[in-house]
C-alpha cells in the first residue's frame, strides 16, 4: 500500500498536523515521515511568475517601444531562497511509493495558489490528489479535514482565479508601472530632486491611494460653516429638560434665508433676536403638544471578520493591520481562534450545531467563566441556527473569526496585547448568546409661542449583551452622569459637512441617567404647560470628513471605497470590496513602505506623501480607472465568478488583456508630461519641508555636475 504525503504551508502548519495524526515519524530535513505517510511544508510561496527579461533578455530594458507587454503563455520560476524546500517537495510529490497527495495549505484562493505552482513547477502526474479544508487547526477540525477531503479536481475554479489575481496583478504592474514611470518619471525627480521615481502601480494599490488622496482634498478644501441653535430650558419637577428649537409648518422663520437647516441660523444676531421675542412678555411657557415613548432594541453586532478585527484593533489598541493580521494568526496557530482570512462574519449552520464544544472550552478563562457558564446553564445557545449570526449563503470560504474553546494554556505564553485581542474576538463571540440592550426612548415635542422645540432622550433599562462585551459598566455610565457628559453616537465620519454639535441627530438626544428626571419625564401628559427658565444660543460649526486610520481605511477596501459603518447596509454589498481580507494589510504596508502614504504610528492616523498625491495626479490625467473603487472591486467580483463556475477563465482573461491594450494605448498618445510641474506648484505649500529637502538635493545634484 503507498504512503500518504501531506503538504502544508508552513512547518509550524505541518507540525500540527503530525501530531494530530499520531504519526510516529522520523525528521528529515524538510519532511518528517513514518510507516505509512510523509509531512513536509513549504515556507509561504517557493514558486513565483518571471520577470519580462526571463522571455527575452531585451526586456529587462524599460522601453516604450516592448509596451504593452502581454505573454501568450506566462513563465514561473522557483524562487531563488526557497529552492532547497522546493526541491524536498518536488521530490517526495514525484516518490513512486506515494500514492495519495492530501494538500494542506491555508483553505483559500492564496494557499490553493502556492499548492498548485509547487506541482506544477514539479510535474505531478498519476497521484491520487486531495484537498483539506479546514476552518481551525484543532486535532478535531484537522482529522475532520482529512477524512472529509475533497478530490483537488473540484477546485479547479479556485485555483484558476488564484492564477488570474496573479496574472492580473502582474500584468498591470509590469505594463502600467513601466508606461508611467517612462512617461512621467523624470518629471517627478526634477521637480522633487531626486535622481529617479519609479511609479509603481497596481491594481488594488493605486485604487486605496487614490482613496486616501482624495479624502484629504475634500479635507483641504472643506470651507466651514458657523451656525447658531436655540436651545430652551424646560422646568420639570425641579429638573431641567434641554429641549432644540425646529423650523415646522407655521413657525415665523419658515421659508427664511437665514435658516442653517432646519435648526439654528447662519447669523448669531439673527439667532439672538429670535431669543429676545421668545422672551417676551415674561413669564414664559411651553405647552407639551406631544409625547411618545417607546422601547428600542440594539442587537449584539455580528461576528468579526478580518477586516472588522483590523478595525477594532485600530481604533481600541493603535495596531496597524498588517500588525492585527500576525497577531490573530498566531492565535489560529496555536489553536486558540478559528481561521482568520475570512470575509464572513457569521457561522455556518454546520458549525452552530456545536457550538457548545467553543462555548465549554471557555470556562477555563477566569474573566468569562462565568459567561460561558450561563451560556451552557440556560441554554441561550439554542436558538443559534435560526438567529442571524448563522447564515450559510453568506459563506464563502470561511465562517467568522470565533474562539475554538481550546489551546487555553497557550495565553500564558502571549504576550498583553495578543491575550487582549484575543478576548476581544471571545467576548464578541459570547455576546450574540445574550439578549439585546434595551432602551427607552422618549421623545417630547413642545410649543412656546408660535414656535416649537424637542427633545429625546433615552435610557439603558437592560444592559443585555453589553456587560459581555464590556460597553456597559454602571460605574462609568455614573461617573459620566455627575459629569454632565453625553454619550450619543457621533457623526458619520464619512458625511462631508458634519455637523460638530450633532445637529445633524435627533434634536437634543441625551443618553441620561438621572433617575429624579427620568421619573419626572415619565409623568409628562400631553397638553400639560411647564414654564420656561430661559433659553441660550449655542454656537456650531460643519466640520470636514475625518481622515482614514488604519482601521477605517481596511473597511472602506471592504466595502468598495464606501466607510459603511452600519452592519446591515455592509452585508449587502458583501463581496464588491477592494482586494481581499487577505491581501488588504499588505496592501496598505507596501503604500507606506514606497512613500506614497505615511501611517502616523501612535494615531494610526493615514495621510498622503507629496510622492503619494504626485503619483494620484499623473494617474488621474493619464489612467484613470485605476482610482475608481467601483471598477477595481468589480475586477475583484470578477474573480469570484470565476471561483464559482459562473465564467471561465478564458472570458476573464480577454477583458483584461482588452484593458491593458486600451489603456497603454491610450496613455501612448498623450501629450501631458508638461502637467507634472503644474502638479508639483499645486501641492508644494502643503509640504514645505518636503519642498525644501527636495530644492537641496536638487541643488547638491547640481553642484556635483
Amino acid at each position: 500500500m503507498g504512503k500518504s504525503l501531506y503538504i502544508a504551508e508552513k512547518p509550524s502548519v505541518a507540525q500540527e498536523f503530525a501530531k494530530a495524526l499520531k504519526l510516529n515519524s522520523k525528521k528529515h530535513d524538510g519532511y518528517l515521515e513514518s510507516e505509512d505517510a510523509v509531512v513536509t511544508w513549504c515556507y509561504g510561496h517557493l514558486v513565483t511568475m518571471s520577470y519580462p527579461e526571463a522571455y527575452d533578455a531585451k526586456l529587462k530594458r524599460w522601453d516604450l517601444s516592448t509596451l504593452p507587454f502581454i505573454p501568450d503563455q506566462f513563465k514561473y520560476e522557483v524562487i531563488p531562497s526557497a529552492e532547497k524546500q522546493f526541491k524536498v517537495v518536488s521530490k517526495l510529490l514525484n516518490r513512486s511509493d506515494v500514492e495519495t497527495i492530501y494538500v494542506c495549505t491555508d483553505s483559500g484562493r492564496e494557499g490553493e495558489y502556492i499548492y498548485r505552482l509547487v506541482e506544477q513547477m514539479s510535474g505531478v502526474t498519476g497521484k491520487n490528489r486531495r484537498r483539506v479544508w479546514i476552518d481551525s487547526q484543532t486535532e478535531e477540525e484537522i482529522l475532520k479535514g482529512i477524512q472529509n477531503a475533497k478530490d483537488l479536481s473540484e477546485y479547479d475554479n479556485l485555483s484558476a482565479s488564484a492564477y488570474l489575481r496573479a496574472k492580473e496583478d502582474y500584468l498591470m504592474g509590469i505594463n502600467f508601472s513601466r508606461l508611467l514611470t517612462l512617461r512621467y518619471g523624470n518629471q517627478i525627480s526634477n521637480c522633487m530632486g531626486t535622481d529617479r521615481t519609479v511609479i509603481s502601480v497596481g491594481r488594488v494599490m493605486t485604487c486605496v491611494l487614490g482613496m486616501v488622496v482624495r479624502r484629504e482634498r475634500e479635507i483641504r478644501d472643506f470651507v466651514v460653516t458657523p451656525f447658531y441653535r436655540i436651545l430652551a430650558d424646560i422646568s420639570c419637577e425641579n429638573q431641567q429638560i434641554e429641549a432644540e428649537w425646529k423650523v415646522v409648518k407655521g413657525s415665523k422663520y419658515e421659508g427664511n434665508p437665514c435658516l442653517y437647516k432646519e435648526n439654528g441660523f447662519k447669523e448669531k444676531d439673527m439667532a439672538l433676536r429670535a431669543v429676545d421675542e421668545l422672551s417676551e412678555p415674561a413669564p414664559v411657557q411651553a405647552e407639551l403638544v406631544k409625547v411618545e415613548r417607546k422601547k428600542e432594541k440594539k442587537n449584539p453586532p455580528l461576528l468579526f471578520n478580518l477586516a472588522e478585527l483590523q478595525n477594532e484593533c485600530s481604533r481600541r489598541f493603535k495596531l496597524s493591520p498588517d500588525e492585527t493580521l500576525k497577531v490573530v494568526q498566531e492565535l489560529y496557530e496555536k489553536k486558540l481562534v478559528t481561521y482568520p482570512r475570512t470575509d464572513a462574519r457569521v457561522l455556518s449552520t454546520a458549525v452552530a450545531k456545536e457550538i457548545t464544544k467553543n462555548i465549554s472550552g471557555l470556562r477555563a478563562i477566569p474573566g468569562v467563566r462565568g459567561f460561558a457558564e450561563h451560556i451552557l446553564e440556560s441554554k441561550a445557545y439554542a436558538g443559534l441556527s435560526k438567529s442571524r449570526y448563522v447564515n450559510d449563503s453568506q459563506i464563502t470560504d470561511h465562517y467568522a473569526i470565533i474562539p475554538t474553546g481550546q489551546g487555553i494554556g497557550a495565553l500564558n505564553s502571549l504576550s498583553a496585547t495578543k491575550v487582549k485581542i484575543y478576548e476581544v474576538i471571545v467576548r464578541r463571540f459570547l455576546s450574540i448568546f445574550y439578549p439585546p440592550a434595551v432602551y427607552q426612548k422618549t421623545a417630547m415635542e413642545f410649543a412656546i409661542r408660535q414656535e416649537h422645540f424637542f427633545a429625546n432622550l433615552r435610557v439603558l433599562e437592560e444592559p443585555g449583551y453589553m456587560i459581555v462585551t464590556g460597553e456597559y459598566n454602571p460605574n462609568r455610565q455614573a461617573k459620566k452622569q455627575s459629569e454632565g457628559q453625553e454619550d450619543t453616537d457621533g457623526p458619520n465620519p464619512d458625511e462631508i459637512g458634519t455637523d460638530k454639535s450633532g445637529a445633524d441627530r435627533d434634536s437634543a438626544e441625551k443618553e441620561v441617567n438621572d433617575k429624579e428626571l427620568l421619573a419626572a419625564v415619565g409623568r409628562l401628559k400631553k397638553g400639560m404647560i411647564l414654564p420656561v427658565s430661559g433659553f441660550n444660543v449655542k454656537d456650531g460649526e460643519t466640520s470636514p470628513p475625518k481622515r482614514y486610520n488604519s482601521g477605517s481605511i481596511i473597511l472602506a477596501m471592504e466595502n468598495a471605497g464606501q466607510l459603511i459603518e452600519d452592519e446591515e447596509l455592509r452585508a449587502q454589498i458583501k463581496g464588491s470590496g477592494i482586494g481581499t481580507s487577505a491581501t488588504r494589510a499588505e496592501i496598505l504596508k507596501k503604500l507606506i513602505q514606497n512613500g506614497y502614504l505615511q501611517l502616523n504610528q501612535k494615531t494610526q492616523i493615514i495621510t498622503p506623501a507629496l510622492l503619494g498625491e504626485m503619483i494620484f495626479d499623473v494617474v488621474n490625467s493619464s489612467i484613470r480607472h485605476l482610482l475608481n473603487p467601483e471598477l477595481t472591486a468589480s475586477w475583484e467580483k470578477g474573480l469570484t465568478y470565476v471561483a464559482n463556475g459562473e465564467i471561465t477563465e478564458a472570458d476573464y482573461m480577454v477583458k483584461l488583456r482588452d484593458f491593458i491594450l486600451r489603456r497603454t494605448g491610450h496613455v501612448m498618445n498623450l501629450n501631458n508630461a508638461g502637467y507634472v510641474r503644474e502638479f508639483y506648484r499645486s501641492l508644494e505649500p502643503y509640504y514645505q519641508s518636503a519642498g525644501k529637502a527636495g530644492a537641496q538635493k536638487k541643488s547638491d545634484k547640481e553642484r556635483k555636475r
